[in-house]
């Protein structure tokens, strides 16, 4: 007997019609002989709904008081799914975050996991029951509410298949896997039966949205093999896991992109210790988050410092940055919220040369201009203007040979 985790998004949950099919999904788990614990996600909309309602009220509020709001959503998942599987004869029972005791930090809004008592759950395992866990959500140390953030119910799953050591969390939602790159985008995106964590990790962390960034870091801290799959297609989905040994590991596993960047550089930086300390903690002290750095040699031996932040903290780096340079007696500063990210990420680049001449072939080739380029052991990032995100992704996939139609090619350094 397996003990499987499956966690279920606010579309797959979305109406009643769609709570029946859940059941129907967990009951046929059930059946084949499993252990299952559920994890449900709030109707879809309804953390929206909620949160409109808290703006009409004070857009500013507590957000101990939000939390306590929204973790309402998920607490009617769970009883309307747990009333849908008795009614289909499987005998079950709803636990809200703080019931099972998924004990969190006291960051409201964005909370994170510290431990997880799974002992209440695997009474209700041992007594044949499915247990319905309310995802997104915990307790503090005090006992006051918490939430984990947008997409904080994949990590409720990932972190209940580590605690009870799961045969494997299975995070069902309206995609029918991993792709090798947006299929919005790119058509002839094929779907991926197996990810390793570590891609998956770059995958998420560039801008790919099948799972939450901090539910595959979980992942790959505990070893909890996923598998993303589709509510509504009867599909195998894809398996993130420990990495494949096989020699015919594909050289690249997919293409990201992310279009929430924007950069800033600092021109003219006395070159000397604790500047780069300087401009980085003042952002850090206002929770900018920093991606790509590159700092070059300017006029009369001082520096050029170009950095990345979300687009969305563009307008605070640039206040932060303006009184920066002047403590720092830099020449000034410039700035742009018009560039995008796109990445090719796979552990074959390990192993095989080339991988950096195809991809800025390829993008010249297309007429588009790097502007800034970040590398990992598995990933190439750049940064381009981001009216060219679409041409790039598409050009990129295909000279990578993972269009459907297409074997993948080899190409050597010359």
């Amino acid at each position: 007997m397996a003990l499987i985790v499956e966690k279920f998004g606010g579309s797959s949950v979305a109406n009643i019609d769609r709570i029946n099919a859940v059941a129907d999904t967990v009951i046929r788990t059930r059946n084949a002989g499993n252990q299952i614990v559920v994890v449900v996600s709030a109707m879809e909309g309804e953390t929206n709904r909620l949160l409109e309602l808290a703006a009409q009220i004070d857009a500013s509020g507590s957000r101990r008081e939000v939390d306590v709001l929204l973790a309402t959503g998920e607490q009617v998942t769970i009883a309307l799914l747990c009333l849908a599987l008795h009614g289909k004869g499987c005998d079950a029972i709803s636990f809200t975050g703080s019931q099972v005791k998924i004990l969190t930090d006291d960051v409201h809004g964005k909370a994170r996991v510290q431990h997880v008592d799974e002992e209440r759950i695997r009474e209700q395992l041992e007594n044949g029951r499915v247990v319905v866990v309310a995802g997104f959500q915990g307790i503090d140390d005090t006992g006051a509410i918490t939430t984990l953030g947008r997409g904080g119910s994949d990590t409720t799953a990932v972190a209940l298949a580590a605690a009870l050591e799961a045969y494997e969390c299975r995070i069902y939602s309206d995609v029918d896997g991993v792709f090798t790159a947006d299929p919005r985008i790119v058509p002839n995106a094929r779907m991926l039966d197996e990810v390793t964590w570590e891609e998956m990790l770059e995958l998420a962390s560039l801008g790919a949205k099948v799972l939450q960034l901090r539910a595959v870091e979980f992942a790959v801290k505990f070893q909890v093999p996923l598998r993303v799959l589709s509510s509504f297609h009867n599909v195998r989905g894809t398996l993130i896991s420990f990495e494949e040994k096989s020699m015919e590991q594909p050289i690249i596993s997919g293409i990201a992109y992310n279009i929430n960047e924007a950069k800033i550089t600092i021109r003219e930086v006395p070159d000397r210790p604790g500047i780069a300390s300087k401009v980085f903690g003042s952002l850090s002290d206002e929770n900018i988050n920093v991606d790509m750095i590159i700092q070059n040699i300017s006029a009369n031996n001082n520096t050029d410092l170009t950095f990345t932040v979300e687009r969305s903290d563009f307008d605070k780096s640039m206040q932060v940055v303006a009184d920066v340079v002047q403590q720092i007696g830099a020449k000034d500063f410039v700035g742009a919220s018009n560039i995008a990210k796109v990445s090719v990420v796979g552990i074959g680049m390990r192993s095989h040369t080339g991988i950096a001449t195809t991809m800025f072939r390829t993008l010249a080739n297309e007429g588009i201009n790097i502007q800034m380029i970040s590398t990992s052991e598995i990933k190439i990032s750049v940064i381009v203007d981001d009216k060219y995100v679409e041409l790039g992704v598409r050009a990129l996939h295909k000279a990578f040979g993972l269009d459907a139609e297409d074997e993948p090619v080899e190409e050597r350094e010359p």
